[in-house]
């Protein structure tokens, strides 16, 4: 598409979408974080979009969309690809509006996403092993049944319906300096930086992309959207090859900065939204959080921070706690060398009851080419109190003579 074919999204087309929204959606709450104003040094609020009707942003802009399809195509249904928020809002939004709606959704796509898209009305088909399978079945399933394909974050409705939640958090922070948001396909940020800019030029709107899969910035650096290989990143929600037109467009007048994060800090971030404000998120939703937590006193205050979804599978919420306690230095995980006798490793374990580490595993190896015929390894992982309490647990265990190894 070409830049002067791209539809522009305007404040009225938001407000427009925020009067249609009006008993749908939740307005959203703002939530005041001290700890994250500490690290900061500024106030910070959250926006809990975790918080919004089936767990994430994803309602608005899904909404919109599909209320302003004419009764031609109403009558036709929609089809929609997704591994989960999108594929939740297409079906409920469908279902608040009486439509029929059938979502593709990629085989092995976590179970309470599955069911929560079935429950909200929409026909599932599980189908391919990536969501471009999802995406091509459900191209090839609009072409044949004349169903309306709702595309995730390409339309012009899609942005305004999002960028409804810029002109709450205007109005419930006034005073508000800098917003942070994730940007996957960018139609939450280009929804908000619209609206925010348009009410409050002022305020700086700052993008967050995960290190490995961001397909802004080299896009905004050619000045068009640019196909990017993505790595693996836990921030599946974000993880995009390439930026939608209409969202880019929009971007590239409104956004202030883009940043990336890795894959620690969003663990990290997780991990304290949870203990400290009480919020399940899943790891995109906490992308702009980890901005904070790596850039420390950089952003102008007051600061606003999107929380754009909570739906995280269980089995990976628990496995992203611990890439985040370990990223925080609350896990270490080492090896030791002990003499091959009895009450060695009684000796071992009470040297750590001594620094009240909390053991969480132990494992012996005999067999090695590493180990001398009297020895064998332990291999511990216990849970400290930070960086410097690990640092005190290796030095106590080197002090009194035994060899460590780090893993």
């Amino acid at each position: 598409m070409t830049p002067e074919a791209v539809p522009t999204v305007t404040l009225d087309d938001i407000l427009a979408a925020r009067e249609m929204l009006t008993g749908i959606v939740e307005v959203s709450p703002i939530e005041e974080s001290r700890s994250l104003a500490a690290l900061a040094g500024v106030p910070v609020y959250l926006k809990c979009e975790n918080l919004q009707r089936t767990g994430s942003f994803k309602l608005r802009g899904a909404y919109v969309r599909i209320a302003r399809l004419n009764a031609e195509e109403q009558q036709r249904g929609v089809v929609a690809a997704s591994a989960g928020n999108h594929a939740q809002g297409v079906a409920l939004a469908a279902t608040l509006l009486g439509i029929r709606s059938t979502v593709f959704m990629p085989q092995g796509v976590p179970i309470p996403k599955e069911k929560a898209t079935r429950q909200y009305g929409a026909d599932v088909k599980l189908v391919g092993s990536s969501i471009d399978a999802a995406l091509a079945a459900a191209r090839d399933f609009a072409e044949s049944t004349g169903a309306v394909f709702i595309h995730p974050y390409d339309h012009r409705d899609i942005v305004a319906g999002q960028g409804t939640i810029g002109v709450e958090l205007i109005e419930q922070v006034p005073d508000c300096a800098t917003v942070l948001v994730a940007v996957g396909g960018g139609g939450l940020a280009a929804g908000i930086a619209t609206a925010v800019h348009a009410l409050r030029p002022d305020v700086k709107v700052v993008g967050v992309q995960a290190e490995n899969a961001a397909a802004y910035p080299p896009s905004l650096a050619a000045g068009r959207p640019l196909k990017v290989r993505l790595g693996a990143t836990m921030a599946d929600g974000i993880a995009l090859s390439q930026p939608g037109d209409v969202p880019f467009a929009a971007l590239q007048r409104h956004l202030d900065r883009l940043l990336t994060v890795s894959e620690e800090s969003m663990s990290q971030a997780l991990l304290m939204v949870l203990e400290r404000a009480k919020m399940v998120v899943e790891p995109s939703g906490a992308a702009a959080v980890a901005a904070l937590l790596e850039r420390p006193g950089a952003f102008e205050g007051p600061v606003v921070v999107v929380l754009s979804g909570g739906n995280i599978d269980p089995l990976l919420l628990m496995r992203v706690i611990r890439h985040g306690l370990a990223a925080a230095g609350r896990y270490l995980s080492f090896r030791v060398r002990i003499p091959d006798r009895p009450g060695e490793l009684f000796r071992l374990l009470g040297q750590l009851a001594e620094l009240q580490v909390n053991i969480l595993d132990v494992a012996h190896e005999r067999t090695s080419a590493h180990l001398h015929v009297d020895e064998v390894a332990v291999a511990l992982q216990v849970e400290t109190r930070g960086e410097d309490d690990c640092e005190r647990v290796l030095k106590r265990l080197r002090e009194v003579g035994y060899p460590v190894s780090v893993a």
